[in-house]
């Protein structure tokens, strides 16, 4: 079967095209992603009513690149995935929308697809996994670990307090005048800092060891910016220092929750998957404990439609369908 997955949760506007015989069996024949860092660069963060605006005049002509590059047609595909949350409600409606149309047009079956999950089945596209396995999903809107039981069936072993952790690398990019987007502007810096040069706070939930804050290392780093230290600190080493708190308390529930779910592999995915330090410490430790660990390339960590494709096609594989009057929903669970 050829799949249509279209994204547009926050502000990239993604389609991809997935030739799937069963469910995890993928071959992604294209993947276009449009981003809009230029657009959001000069506010320090995204933007809804922007992003949702440049989705309306982008998501047609990714959706026919994409088709473009795969060779195919419209009518040769064998069902459409989008998402439908959780995300930005505007940004949501575009690709939603957009694939209502497309399946009413052509008669193909539709399902909506939550985001969460496409990024809990995002290291399938490339790696093949036993399951269960251990999921430690860490973007920009969330920070949480599942246990991936089957296609369909996922289980929340802990989730963030307050921030999630590629919120936090934003906000402190931004406290620290570093530019947009921040994790990627950390993570780049970081390398030429000393991690050790600061003492940033490691925040652990009492009684809640597989769950998450990452506010209080935020306050921290903004206490310390308006310190006599933190004026004479090189931004490289502070940068360095907070990468490294914030990857140590994702590290440690992590490796907690892996040992109580006695999984063999632990997936890491979501934007900040892409964190070259996160990426290197979690193997490490991984090792140290016997587990296996994967993570999707760079292009399935950040938000994509390839991964949307192949979160709908256990779904369209079985013949299923959603309605045409499905909503978006910002606040999807999964």
């Amino acid at each position: 079967m050829l799949i249509l997955g279209i994204e547009s949760s926050c502000d990239d506007a993604a389609a991809c095209v997935m030739e799937t015989t069963r469910p995890g069996a993928a071959t992604v024949r294209a993947n276009v992603v449009a981003n809009q860092d230029d657009i959001h660069r000069a506010y320090g963060g995204i933007v809804p009513e922007l992003a949702s605006r440049n989705h309306v005049v982008t998501i047609l002509p990714v959706i026919s690149r994409a088709l473009e590059s795969a060779g195919v047609s419209l009518r040769e595909l064998g069902g459409i995935a989008v998402t439908r949350g959780p995300g930005l409600v505007g940004s949501l409606l575009v690709g939603l929308m957009c694939a209502k149309g497309l399946a009413q047009a052509s008669g193909l079956p539709m399902v909506g697809v939550n985001h969460i999950e496409g990024h809990l089945l995002a290291p399938l596209i490339e790696n093949e996994i036993g399951m269960p396995y251990l999921a430690l999903v860490v973007s920009g809107g969330h920070t949480a670990l599942f246990a991936v039981e089957d296609f369909g069936q996922y289980r929340r072993l802990g989730s963030t307090r307050d921030d999630a952790a590629g919120e936090a690398f934003d906000k402190v990019a931004k406290m620290m005048g570093l530019g947009y987007p921040g994790g990627r502007v950390i993570d780049e810096l970081s390398r030429k800092g000393d991690p050790k040069r600061v003492k940033v706070p490691r925040a652990h939930v009492r009684g809640a060891p597989r769950d998450f804050s990452f506010s209080g290392v935020k306050t921290a780093v903004a206490t310390f910016l308006a310190s006599e230290s933190g004026r004479s600190t090189a931004p490289a080493d502070l940068a360095a220092s907070f990468q490294e708190a914030v990857v140590d308390m994702l590290i440690k529930p992590t490796i907690a929750a892996a040992r109580e779910l006695g999984a063999g592999t632990i997936a890491l995915t979501g934007g900040v998957a892409a964190n070259a330090r996160l990426r290197a410490r979690l193997a490490e430790a991984g090792e140290d404990e016997g587990f296996r660990v994967v993570a999707p390339s760079l292009k399935y960590c950040t938000d994509n439609a390839a991964m949307i494709a192949l979160a709908g096609s256990y779904r369209l594989l079985r013949g299923e369908r959603d309605p045409l009057d499905i909503d978006a929903e910002a606040n999807l669970r999964l």
